[in-house]
């Protein structure tokens, strides 16, 4: 589906940009990332996007049972056009995708790069891409998913194939420094150019203006978790925190969590059938739409992130976004995502004695809300600058007035 003629599109200072990421089908955080990009850039210039719709075959994915649902309460500005989208499996969609991106004649494409079942898809239109003048940009936000990295033949797969892609591309943006010798070592990108970009804010929910839903009592401190449960997300951890924690005054604090199950992680869903303080735990264990998960953000004192690995986090931004309180362990790039946010309180991770030390030591900022130090328009200035820079070094002039735009 294209959302607008392209040969509407024309830019002042002739630079027009494709973004390449995740659509709505499979719904996950690149999904919103490649929303919100997109309508930050499609301020300045004209920008098209294409969407990846079907990732795999449905029945492998995790979340299979919610694919296709009606969740996410974004649409892309009418400016934008989209084609929704590439299917893995290629026919006919695929076709559709290059025509579109023919007809679109960027200067430059962006990729969201976050798992190796779009690698086959990207490759092609990387190629047709440079056949049509453009210049390429990959944006990292994992090397590999984490849970598709367990098998074999998929690591293998990205590990012979994935390079071929960076070697056709001409820049990179990671959201942290963190990621940069990651990306080295699987990747090796040389002396190309690469931008470290904060990721923007997910302010796309509303929790200000929702009303409030909490199964917990109106003295009770509510910690809130938020996001997939998988094993590096660390939601074991929390329960245990949230135990010892409870175990001092059961009637000060309780614990909601909020989540779908993905690579068969059941080990919280058992600690929390099992607890002794069950009685104080809200578990929705399902992928909830944005209205939904307005109200339980709303209803939320702080957020408890309690991961154990981590290049960037979704929740961690919809956390910064809604101004609340976090706990966070410090590790990846999540210290320099949320370092400069006010609200944060850091602790170790896989240490519940620990973790269970900043859940007390965030009660202290209860009713108390945050700036976040991110915006989506000092991210596109970056992703501009380095735009700039990739045609500077192919004796390119970059336009010269682009924030008037």
């Amino acid at each position: 589906m294209v959302s607008r003629r392209l040969d509407q599109q024309d830019s002042r200072d002739g630079r027009r940009v494709c973004i390449v990421g995740s659509g709505t089908r499979f719904l996950s955080g690149i999904s919103y990332f490649t929303w919100h990009l997109a309508s930050s850039l499609a301020d300045r210039m004209p920008v098209s996007v294409i969407l990846m719709r079907r990732l795999i075959p449905r029945f492998l994915y995790p979340g299979k049972e919610r694919v296709g649902e009606r969740l996410a309460a974004v649409e892309y500005p009418p400016e934008v056009a989209v084609y929704d989208g590439v299917d893995w499996y290629w026919v006919p969609t695929i076709f559709g995708a290059i025509a579109f991106l023919v007809r679109a004649r960027p200067t430059h494409i962006v990729f969201q790069w976050w798992t190796g079942a779009v690698l086959h898809s990207f490759l092609l239109l990387t190629v047709v891409g440079r056949l049509v003048g453009a210049r390429i940009v990959i944006e990292f936000h994992e090397v590999q998913d984490s849970g598709e990295a367990q098998f074999l033949a998929a690591r293998r797969y990205v590990r012979a194939f994935a390079r071929l892609l960076m070697r056709l591309a001409d820049g990179f943006v990671i959201h942290s420094e963190f990621d940069r010798a990651q990306l080295e070592q699987r990747f090796g990108i040389g002396r190309r150019a690469v931008a470290v970009i904060p990721h923007g804010p997910y302010d796309h929910h509303q929790p200000q203006s929702a009303i409030p839903r909490r199964e917990a009592p109106p003295e009770a401190f509510n910690f809130l978790f938020f996001g997939t449960i998988r094993p590096y997300k660390g939601l074991e951890d929390l329960i245990e925190a949230f135990e010892a924690l409870s175990d001092e005054a059961p009637e000060r604090f309780w614990l909601t969590v909020i989540g779908e199950t993905w690579e068969g992680w059941t080990t919280p869903a058992t600690m929390i059938r099992g607890s002794r303080h069950r009685e104080r735990i809200t578990f929705v264990n399902r992928y909830v739409a944005d209205a939904e998960a307005d109200g339980w953000i709303a209803g939320a004192d702080a957020f408890a992130l309690p991961y154990r690995r981590s290049s960037a986090s979704g929740p961690l931004h919809l956390a910064m976004s809604a101004g609340l309180p976090i706990v966070v362990t410090a590790v990846g790039g999540l210290p320099e995502a949320a370092g400069n946010y006010a609200g944060a309180v850091f602790v170790k991770p896989a240490d519940p004695m620990n973790l269970a030390g900043g859940l007390r030591a965030v009660t202290q900022m209860r009713h108390e809300r945050f700036a976040d130090p991110h915006t989506w328009g000092v991210s596109s200035d970056r992703l501009l600058d380095l735009l700039d820079s990739i045609d500077r070094r192919q004796g390119l002039a970059p336009p010269t007035d682009r924030r008037s735009l």
